[in-house]
């Protein structure tokens, strides 16, 4: 593209059946910020839009497992996930929702335009079939074990945990979501795009065209393209979407994955009349910030459908970032392994410019990368407040100690070469920050803002205007070079306040309030000058950035962690996948090895006292005794059994299971239950046996 007029800049539409965790956040949402807010400070015409995603089966069954409707659903979770991006300061021009007016009206406008153009293929078909609800089960109603990472969540699109995309036939031991029955084929018509037909053009446009791609996009598109595309049905049989805008479509709605790219036109649509110049015109940018399990969608039958429809422009690029694991572990929402952003915010109230640091300093852009509270509290006291806060506070508080709070003069005959050195580190930082963001590497350009504030640093230590304050006998000369020195730090804060306004923008806030800038100076044709804030004018008392985040802040969010899991697997918390509800009898697990098995160490143990452990309504913490000693384990129980009733119980331990902390008590080994219609049982020897024995 030679000329761009204008931005159109994309968010994945977040499906509206739950909130949101960081891996959200720095898949795509932070990223796609942090870019927004550069475009617009150097003035571009951007337009940011994203929204809810409220017509994927997840939210069907999400209403089926409440006992009320999908509507109430969305209505719920576009509320929520709105409130945590406001809160975390994502700057859309608008969040939309897939289930409004204008976007219905858009999508099925748009399917009934590529049908009239003949692009369909009309196919009746043998279709997964719910025999006991009567229901053609779309891909996601049905789940079955993934064959190539052996997940048993799996979905019949898509395995969430390695990132496949998958059809129903390839899942093992398929399953419907709606009643646990084993799926039947039944004939039912469907309209198909054929993928093949736009291969020849996908190669030449993206594998030709866009070699400049992350090599995550690049390589898992041509992985796609060179095992061949195939026909892709774009419908579903369902009640609950799009209706396909067909006089014999009854009960047919559009598939979920045609109809939600599709709202990234509709919420331009609602965002401003002139949306065709952002969807339709040569000389706009459209860029997708999506996560790695949306690369083909957004890479691959998007652009095709665009193509199809004809007259909207393709993604000049699709920055897509790998996952975020919490704490060593993948994400999962079934036993409630993940941050989530609405209680980040209240337990952290006012910090989410630390989150929004700690998430792009560690951004999986290349990677999975590993959050810990650990590390977000390292960088928060090492980074934020020792580097960052450090500089911006010495400076304000020296000014006001040696310059009587005002902006001091430069005086030109006393530069000296640091001088000279500190000027320029701004000028080189202002272009490498600018290549960093405009090539999508916001990890570098924040490591790069992070350096201008060492430097900082360095040059006041080098400087060291507090020991030339208390030389009086050259008192005129050093109160000159105590001047320069505060005065090239002035203008350096404030140059910080530019480079860390895209991702930390309440910070650059608080820095333009202590100076008293307007919020102009934040446009990045300011950026690298050292005419910022003006001789003798009057600074606001200093105030701290940043505040230490104690070891009592994190031993609780990392027990919080554990303890939420440790309860959802002993099936005390409800789960927030919605597939993840146990059906009458759970399906077998993958098949395992002898030698597998026989690593565990099953003993048999009797509970000689349980009491409740505190500020956990799901825990009881219990003394097992095992003949040859005794076991503290704690229990996600508390919602099942009193500690008085199961004083003398005998219980099947895992005796060789690593210890983990829990509430503060290390639990030294796991009680194995059986579950049914809800209720927990003991597994245990029909006969009394003694305490210590082997299950072989």
């Amino acid at each position: 593209m030679e000329k761009i007029s204008r931005y159109l800049v994309t968010a994945a539409l977040p499906y509206a059946n739950g909130p949101v965790h960081i891996g959200h956040l720095a898949g795509c949402y932070l990223p796609a910020d942090i870019y927004v807010r550069y475009l617009r400070a150097r003035k571009a015409d951007v337009k940011f839009v994203s929204g809810t995603d409220e017509h994927g089966v997840p939210i069907n069954i999400k209403a089926m497992k409440e006992n009320t409707s999908p509507q109430d659903v969305v209505d719920r979770y576009h509320r929520i996930i709105g409130d945590s991006f406001a809160a975390m300061d994502i700057s859309f021009d608008i969040f939309a929702r897939t289930s409004s007016p204008v976007h219905h009206q858009t999508a099925s406008d748009f399917f009934k335009h590529m049908y009239d153009k003949g692009l369909f293929e009309e196919k009746e078909t043998e279709q997964f079939y719910d025999p006991e609800t009567a229901t053609f089960l779309a891909d996601r109603y049905i789940v079955g074990t993934c064959p190539v990472c052996g997940n048993d969540k799996a979905y019949g699109d898509q395995c969430e945990r390695c990132g496949t995309a998958l059809s129903p036939e390839e899942l093992i031991n398929p399953r419907s979501a709606l009643s646990n029955a084993v799926p039947v084929k039944r004939k039912t018509k469907h309209w198909y795009m054929p993928l093949q037909n736009y291969e020849p053009w996908l190669k030449t446009w993206l594998l030709e065209g866009h070699k400049e791609w992350k090599p995550n996009v690049y390589g898992q598109c041509k992985s796609w393209l060179d095992n061949g595309l195939h026909s892709r049905a774009m419908t579903r049989d369902s009640n609950w979407g799009i209706k396909v805008p067909l006089p014999d479509a009854e009960g047919k709605v559009l598939y979920v994955w045609f109809d939600a790219p599709i709202g990234y036109i509709s919420a331009t649509r609602e965002l401003t009349e002139n949306w065709q110049d952002y969807w339709c015109k040569e000389d706009t940018k459209l860029v997708h910030f999506i996560g790695k399990d949306n690369i083909v969608f957004h890479c691959v039958i998007f652009p095709s459908m665009l193509k199809g429809h004809g007259g909207y422009i393709f993604p000049e690029n699709v920055p897509a970032n790998e996952f975020l694991n919490i704490e060593g572990e993948k994400v999962s929402t079934s036993r409630d392994w993940a941050v989530w952003v609405h209680e980040y915010v209240n337990d952290f109230p006012g910090q989410q410019d630390v989150l929004r640091y700690v998430l792009c300093a560690n951004a999986p852009e290349t990677k999975d990368n590993d959050f810990t509270w650990k590390d977000f509290q390292d960088r928060n006291n090492s980074e934020l407040v020792a580097i960052f806060g450090n500089f911006v506070n010495r400076t304000m508080v020296l000014m006001h100690k040696l310059c009587g709070g005002k902006v001091p003069t430069f005086h030109p005959d006393k530069k000296d070469a640091r001088d000279e050195a500190l000027v320029q580190v701004l000028q080189d930082a202002k272009n490498k920050i600018e290549t960093s963001l405009e090539t999508f590497h916001f990890r570098d350009a924040l490591t790069e803002v992070m350096n201008v504030a060492r430097e900082g640093n360095k040059y006041l230590q080098e400087k060291q205007p507090w020991i030339l304050a208390k030389t009086p006998q050259l008192q005129e000369d050093n109160q000159a070079l105590i001047d320069n020195c505060l005065h090239l730090c002035l203008q350096l804060t404030a140059n910080l306040a530019i480079f860390i306004h895209p991702f930390l923008p309440t910070t650059a806030k608080k820095i333009l309030h202590m100076l008293k800038l307007v919020d102009r100076v934040l446009d990045w044709e300011n950026a690298g000058s050292t005419k910022l804030v003006s001789v003798g004018y009057s600074m606001r008392p200093p105030e701290l950035l940043f505040a230490k985040v104690e070891d009592a802040q994190i031993a609780a969010q990392v027990e919080k962690l554990h303890t939420r899991a440790a309860a959802s697997v002993a099936g005390t918390l409800a789960a927030v996948d919605p597939v993840a509800e146990a059906p009458a009898f759970a399906p077998l697990k993958p098949e395992i090895q002898f030698d597998d098995f026989a690593k565990l160490d099953l003993r048999i143990g009797t509970i000689t006292h349980a009491e409740k452990v505190p500020k956990a309504d799901k825990l009881l913490q219990l003394t097992v005794d095992l003949g040859f000693e005794t076991r503290t384990v704690v229990s996600g129980i508390a919602a099942h059994f009193s500690p008085e009733e199961i004083i003398g119980k005998q219980v099947t331990l895992v005796a060789n299971l690593a210890p983990r902390k829990m509430r503060g008590i290390e639990s030294q080994g796991m009680i194995l239950m059986a579950e049914q219609n809800g209720k927990l049982e003991f597994i245990n020897s029909a006969t009394l046996v003694a305490p210590g024995a082997s299950i072989s």
